[in-house]
């Protein structure tokens, strides 16, 4: 097992803090950058710490607003508050199904063989949704997310949380889009559905023991490391993704994703030629 180094964790970081928020697959680039680097190694014990470090991040962009809600829900009234919260919960209840029911299923795509021919094809995906919201116009904008929309992103996010590949901010706020609602509003509902999903994920890992430095071969300070470029290109990240969703130039990243994914699928597809 190869150890990961401090600056084989600080691109990882940098590379899981940026594209958590951008539309363009976190999950898609670790696995293209740990073929780069050559990391071979368990790195579930990794992708908890920059996983938790992406949602710090999203407490520091949106503090203020999820404390307002948080107020506003202790009140014990079905007032704005309440209702954002209760969509909240709604939209994470397809990809808690797939993480109970599915989660093996899962695991067995994200360590297959052909892991980077799947991380090229569900860019391609991405791209297109990407697209479609560029061309796609709503005459009207919806004032607010309703829970019928929510359901909708929710399972969106379900199924980008399937494939390797599919970006979840991609999908989930392109779905947002294409059902009429303002695309602000989508993007930070985007960033605030993801906390709890990942925060139960990294609680069920540390419960069943898979976060363990002496298993991964990666040392304390190779994660902090990690951790706090993840963190702090996060946040980064977030606030420059909401400036890109206002001005609506997300088709820039779909122009990314199918370079990045055409040079993923051609390099998969070399390698198994070579194989045969």
């Amino acid at each position: 097992m190869e150890n990961l180094s401090w600056l084989q964790a600080l691109i990882l970081g940098i590379i899981q803090g940026l594209t958590e928020f951008f539309p363009i697959s976190s999950s898609g680039h670790l696995a293209i950058f740990q073929k780069i680097l050559g990391f071979e190694g368990d790195n579930l014990t990794f992708d908890i710490a920059v996983h938790a470090a992406t949602v710090l991040s999203i407490l520091t962009v949106f503090g203020l607003e999820i404390w307002k809600l948080l107020q506003g829900v202790f009140k014990f009234q079905w007032n704005e508050e309440t209702q954002y919260i209760s969509k909240l919960l709604i939209s994470m209840i397809p990809v808690a199904i797939v993480g109970v029911f599915l989660k093996d299923a899962v695991e067995n795509i994200f360590n297959s063989d052909n892991i980077l021919l799947w991380v090229g094809g569900m860019l391609l995906v991405t791209a297109f949704l990407l697209f479609l919201t560029y061309f796609v116009k709503r005459r009207r904008t919806k004032p607010q997310l309703s829970f019928e929309d929510v359901i909708i992103i929710g399972i969106a996010q379900a199924i980008a949380a399937v494939f390797p590949g599919l970006s979840r901010s991609g999908t989930t706020i392109s779905t947002g889009i294409l059902l009429g609602n303002n695309k602000e509003k989508v993007t930070q509902f985007s960033f605030l559905m993801v906390i709890i999903p990942i925060l139960g994920e990294a609680s069920l890992d540390l419960m069943k023991g898979k976060f363990s430095l002496t298993q991964s071969g990666i040392s304390t300070t190779s994660l902090l490391i990690g951790f706090l470029a993840a963190y702090v290109f996060g946040t980064i990240a977030c606030k420059w993704m909401l400036n890109i969703v206002k001005k609506g130039k997300l088709i820039y990243f779909a122009y990314y994703c199918i370079i990045i994914g055409a040079i993923v699928i051609g390099y998969s597809l070399f390698n198994l030629a070579v194989d045969l």
